[in-house]
């Protein structure tokens, strides 16, 4: 082992949800966020059409529930479509308040443009021209690079969690660039790691979405399910 990190918080995955969570918890931890590859690399990046969220007076939760319960053949879980649906529009604030700029109907305008997607009865996809992924993605790498709690390791891959005692202490990880697996410790470990859909032969994710994560989650003995 030639190298031994320490942190409060390690959060194994760099897309939206793990900037998110780092960025949100940056100002009372220290946290090391791991990247497969460089920043920008995952899948968020290329994420195109928008984002959901009852953003106008017309629309409504209980319309926007409606619609993805719907648009699910009634196979979702409702009550993860209701805290989804319900924490949408501060969700997108809080994305705002980043910088991540959406497209408005004219420059300096307050009015968001929002377009109607498949499934969806109301206009309430907010969205950044056609990439969205990428202005999401950017935006928060940015903020991150900028925090003085936040250490971003590239090119480091996790390769397992180390869990003694029913408990999550940290996690093996190789750095790429070296060779060499290191030791991270921290007092809570996140898996934000994304999907698995290079599992597929023909898939438009990146290299990255291997469900490793998943992997290292089943071995310490977490819950998986829709797989």
């Amino acid at each position: 082992m030639s190298h031994y990190h320490s942190h409060d918080i390690l959060v194994i995955g760099s897309g939206a949800a793990g900037l998110t969570l780092a960025l949100q918890l940056a100002d009372h931890a220290r946290v090391a966020v791991l990247s497969k590859g460089e920043l920008n690399h995952g899948a968020t990046y290329w994420a195109q059409g928008g984002i959901a969220a009852v953003l106008d007076e017309t629309d409504s939760h209980d319309s926007h529930i409606e619609d993805t319960l719907n648009a699910g053949a009634q196979l979702c879980h409702e009550d993860s479509v209701r805290f989804a649906v319900a924490h949408g529009p501060d969700s997108i604030r809080w994305l705002l308040s980043q910088g991540v700029q959406f497209t408005r109907f004219d420059h300096g305008s307050n009015q968001f443009h929002l377009t109607r997607e498949g499934g969806h009865s109301h206009r309430r996809i907010i969205h950044a021209a056609d990439a969205t992924g990428r202005a999401v993605s950017t935006t928060l790498s940015q903020q991150a690079t900028q925090h003085d709690n936040i250490t971003l390791f590239t090119r480091y891959v996790a390769v397992d969690l180390i869990v003694r005692s029913g408990r999550c202490h940290g996690a093996y990880v190789l750095c790429r660039d070296s060779g060499h697996v290191e030791l991270f410790h921290a007092k809570a470990v996140v898996l934000a790691t994304g999907g698995a859909n290079k599992v597929y032969l023909y898939t438009s994710n990146p290299d990255g979405a291997s469900g490793d994560g998943i992997a290292m989650a089943w071995r310490a003995g977490c819950r998986v399910a829709n797989l």
